[in-house]
């Protein structure tokens, strides 16, 4: 589990989440918006950890698929606060998309190999 891209940058991108998030508080004095991002963005890898301990293929894929609605969240909230002004840098919104990328193959991958032991 510890060597999965997925769970390690999943946590990676956490940790640019909180870095971004505590500095438009501090500069920008702005909090709505990432008070909506800090939660999204950190679930994302929380969902990611809690899919590894699943309950059989099926749960699995659930966990992955929640995690990947936090990841479509969080990529909005980016968007909002690089569009208006507030952030500047798209390395974290990219981070975000490859993230998603990788839960959008985990979970094809994992319905197919659900698909494949159904009699």
């Amino acid at each position: 589990m510890a060597d999965s891209p997925l769970i390690t940058k999943s946590k990676e991108f956490a940790l640019q989440i909180i870095k971004v998030c505590n500095y438009v508080k501090q500069t920008k004095k702005e909090s709505v918006l990432t008070n909506q991002l800090i939660r999204s963005g950190t679930s994302v890898g929380a969902n990611i950890r809690e899919a590894f301990y699943g309950h059989g293929t099926a749960d699995f894929i659930a966990k992955l698929q929640i995690a990947l609605k936090e990841c479509s969240e969080s990529e909005y909230w980016l968007e909002l606060l690089i569009e208006s002004g507030y952030y500047d840098n798209n390395d974290v919104l990219e981070k975000c998309i490859e993230v998603k990328k990788l839960l959008v193959t985990s979970i094809n991958t994992a319905k197919c190999k659900l698909n494949k032991n159904k009699p």
